[in-house]
């Protein structure tokens, strides 16, 4: 891990760790899923061994999950080819794995009392990207491919309205989940590997009897319905429910001033699917979604870190390069090939994410003098080492519970899609 942080810089000054010191997470949910689920979560965290820390189980999860979905991508790389049933089997085990063990970490956190606000961070950060994969392996398995404007919408939509789910917690301060949200979003595409692997992929193609369309467009209505409420809810809270002075942000900046970076990576993907001359998109779709899905995660990253350390925003990052060069070379009529600079786009992304990710993650374990993967853990019958005891104590921040029984370290839920 220390190898892919940055060298001789600090990401996060010190008064934004002694702000995420201070940090208490606030969340507020009535979801309907959440308490049907809760004893199978109860269950599954009670078989957990005591010395396995919270985060480990958080990046199992998710590493589960992309490379079911990568698995999925190579046999349907733009969503037209139909996938081997058994993939999107896959698929559907990879996310409901992650979501379980996405919902067991707070619990394990607790259970452990290693509690902290680099737990909620490092969750997150995992939904940032899960969020990506999800929404393409759900595209994918519905063969979207043969309609790339409905496929850019789709996968777009997910990463923009779960960057809109950290805005408003910037605006407001507490993270809010509706009825419908994000594990409803979870098991409903969980739903549709399970069609595509027990009906097979080539469902989605058949004709809906008095509807005179494909099946596959009944759950894209659907999501476009959920879409629609979810923006509407995002917009209400950002432009009413200003917590800071003035109706202002946490960090007392404008609600509005988040839109910038979400615009910065939303914008030229559109610009430059739409003016490709080589039908960048089109023809590699999986490839343009998780280059810029790695952009908008790592622009996502950095509100939530703006938002537990109360601290202004940053507009610009270096993970728009990639976007920038795609753009500056269709302006010139692409004086380079167009797909060697989206593979440079995703490589780019992918190892700044990495490295960003790494360097604040080493910052606030050295600050609040704890381990990322690894809890003080003191085997049955043994006497606890006093050192141990007092690392132990030192980690336990931030551990304040949401309705729903939630810490510091309590799943994330804002994945739209």
């Amino acid at each position: 891990m220390a190898l892919l942080a940055y060298r001789d810089k600090h990401i996060l000054s010190a008064q934004q760790l002694r702000k995420l010191s201070e940090h208490k997470y606030s969340c507020f949910s009535v979801s309907l899923l959440d308490p049907l689920l809760q004893p199978w979560w109860n269950w599954l965290v009670a078989q957990t061994p005591l010395w396995l820390a919270p985060n480990l189980i958080t990046i199992v999860g998710l590493i589960l999950n992309v490379v079911t979905t990568l698995i999925l991508i190579c046999y349907s790389p733009n969503g037209v080819e139909a996938p081997p049933r058994w993939t999107c089997l896959l698929c559907a085990l990879g996310l409901f794995i992650y979501q379980s063990l996405d919902s067991i970490d707070g619990k394990q956190a607790r259970r452990t009392n290693t509690s902290s606000p680099l737990g909620e961070l490092f969750d997150h950060g995992c939904d940032s990207i899960s969020t990506v994969f999800v929404a393409l392996s759900a595209c994918i398995s519905c063969q979207l491919g043969h309609y790339p404007n409905w496929l850019f919408f789709q996968c777009f939509c997910a990463i923009a309205l779960f960057y809109c789910a950290h805005w408003q917690t910037y605006v407001s301060g507490t993270m809010r989940f509706g009825r419908i949200d994000v594990t409803e979003a979870q098991f409903s595409i969980i739903a549709i590997h399970l069609v595509s692997a027990a009906l097979g992929p080539e469902i989605w193609l058949t004709k809906l009897p008095h509807f005179n369309c494909e099946s596959r467009f009944l759950p894209i209505y659907v999501a476009c319905g959920v879409d629609l409420i979810l923006a509407l809810r995002y917009t209400k809270c950002i432009l009413t429910e200003g917590c800071g002075k003035n109706g202002s942000s946490v960090a007392g900046t404008s609600v509005l001033s988040p839109s910038i970076p979400l615009t910065l990576v939303v914008l030229p993907a559109l610009m430059i699917a739409q003016k490709s001359p080589q039908n960048l998109f089109t023809e590699h779709a999986s490839v343009y979604i998780m280059a810029f899905g790695m952009v908008a995660a790592k622009v996502t990253n950095k509100l939530v870190i703006a938002h537990m350390t109360k601290a202004e925003m940053e507009y610009l990052d270096w993970s728009l390069l990639g976007p920038s060069l795609l753009f500056l070379n269709q302006y010139f009529n692409c004086i380079v090939p167009e797909i060697w600079l989206l593979w440079f786009t995703l490589i780019w992304g992918t190892q700044d994410l990495l490295r960003y990710c790494a360097q604040v993650c080493l910052e606030i374990c050295q600050h609040l003098r704890i381990d990322l993967f690894r809890i003080p853990y003191t085997p049955k019958g043994a006497t606890p080492h006093p050192a141990t005891a007092s690392v132990s104590s030192q980690s336990n921040f931030g551990s304040s519970a949401d309705k729903n029984g939630g810490s510091a370290h309590r799943k994330s839920k804002s994945k739209p899609h």
